[in-house]
């Protein structure tokens, strides 16, 4: 399973449009992605309830993780998208 941790860039953290913008960016990653807290249980990164319910802070580190074949390279990118608190997904990482 490949995993990337890192900690939420948006000083609001995954709340409205930031969570708005993850989501979007795990849906267009073309393989199926969870998120969770540090310790906590993963959700479906594509589901705006799961992400919004994780309740994730600024500055707080989440897990991001995969099973699926290309998921280093999606994983590469939400990560970037999250921890830098990007507006969009990177083109490139």
């Amino acid at each position: 399973m490949a995993e990337r941790r890192v900690n939420v860039g948006w000083a609001e953290g995954l709340h409205a449009r930031p969570a708005s913008i993850f989501v979007r960016a795990a849906t267009a990653a073309g393989v199926p992605v969870t998120i969770a807290k540090a310790d906590g249980t993963p959700v479906n990164a594509a589901s705006m309830l799961a992400v919004l319910g994780l309740g994730a802070q600024g500055g707080e580190e989440i897990v991001l993780a995969s099973e699926a074949e290309g998921a280093d390279v999606a994983l590469d990118r939400l990560a970037k998208l999250v921890s830098e608190g990007l507006e969009e997904l990177p083109e490139t990482v």
